[in-house]
């Protein structure tokens, strides 16, 4: 019997995937708190969970301004370059692929996360009203500031650091963190964006913003080993769904296709909730990429199979079931059984829910 393609190699931009079988990028709130360098924890993690045909790392904002929430990793200081060595090495040492995803989460923060006490910045001064994590528990996200054309220059200045830093730390390459709401989110929205400069209004000043990011991280990477990931119909962080969706998002992959990227990973639906959207919209958008598309939400092996062997996806992005299931690959080709997910231990904390979930291995010995 033919194996399912899902399993079989695929080249995305100049990474050669052993299958097509993603690790999506997952927040575990396990760094340093005094200064959000990777432990040697994070190597053992990512390390285990080689044999994805690609892991895209959790998100690791791109400066201490676009941290926004307690113990999130950073790839902007000397230090943080050197704990993701540590893991680097350990995907490469057992013949895996690893993106560092890099973020800036612009309104989804606290002061009291923030250098100085000082406000969260954004497209515009409006409140998300949603929730972050503080260290202590869950609070209100504060209203941010509006960026200055100062803010807007210093902030791509740091994405251009952060694919640096990524490259010193020995990635593969990087994803740009484009989805749920965060930084380049709300400058593609109307829900979020009320300016009234030259990345504020219309659909074409919106697109700017990620423009010039995109531009900042290819000019360090090249294309060919930066993704980018998007959410066009998801309300996560209250972002709010856009009053023209696929205009917005059809100029945003516009703007994408120019730089002939290695992948574009696409959130489909509502983030970690329901796979909907209008009739015929993720069809038409998911024509409009041109480079490799990633899938991603609530797959099973049996739908990332289908959607593969239709041609529906190039790879499909699994998050969850990685952290639960370190050999996930092993076990999709087997069909075998999966761990339960120990939801008391997704955030926060050391080893337990993190490094000891059993392989099929483990449970045969």
């Amino acid at each position: 019997m033919t194996e399912p393609t899902l399993f079989s190699p695929v080249t995305l931009g100049a990474l050669a995937l052993k299958n097509r079988v993603v690790m999506a990028p997952l927040t575990r709130n396990r760094a340093k708190p005094e200064d959000d360098t990777p432990y040697a924890l994070h190597a053992e993690y990512y390390g285990q969970r080689a044999g994805a045909g690609l892991i895209i790392s959790e998100g690791t904002q791109i400066s201490a301004e676009g941290k926004g929430y307690a113990w999130t990793p950073g790839i902007y200081s000397p230090e943080q370059v050197a704990g993701w060595k540590l893991t680097t090495k350990a995907v490469h040492d057992k013949g895996g692929l690893i993106v560092a995803q890099i973020w800036h989460v612009g309104r989804i923060s606290h002061t009291s996360l923030l250098p100085d006490g000082g406000a969260p910045v954004a497209p515009s001064a409006i409140g998300a009203e949603s929730k972050t994590f503080d260290g202590t528990g869950f609070v209100t996200t504060s209203v941010p500031r509006a960026m200055t054309a100062e803010d807007i220059t210093r902030t791509l200045a740091d994405y251009r650091h952060a694919a640096e830093a990524a490259k010193d730390a020995g990635f593969d390459g990087v994803e740009i963190h484009a989805a749920n709401g965060y930084l380049i989110d709300q400058f593609l929205r109307d829900t979020s964006n009320k300016r009234s400069d030259a990345y504020g209004g219309s659909v074409e000043n919106r697109v700017r913003f990620l423009r010039e990011v995109l531009e900042a991280v290819t000019g360090v990477w090249g294309g060919d080993r930066v993704g980018i990931r998007l959410s066009p119909f998801s309300n996560a962080n209250n972002v709010g769904i856009d009053s023209d969706t696929l205009g917005t998002f059809g100029a945003a992959i516009d703007v994408i296709n120019s730089f002939d990227l290695a992948f574009v990973h696409m959130v489909e639906g509502q983030t970690g909730g329901p796979r909907d959207w209008p009739d015929g919209a993720l069809d038409t958008l998911r024509a409009r990429i041109t480079a490799p598309y990633i899938a991603n939400n609530g797959y099973t092996r049996d739908s990332a199979i289908e959607a593969v062997a239709a041609e529906q996806a190039d790879a499909v992005a699994f998050g969850r079931l990685f952290i639960a299931n370190p050999d996930l690959v092993t076990r999709l080709k087997e069909d075998a059984s999966l761990n339960p997910l120990d939801p008391d231990t997704l955030y926060g904390g050391g080893a337990k829910g993190y490094t000891d979930y059993p392989t099929l291995a483990d449970a045969t010995a």
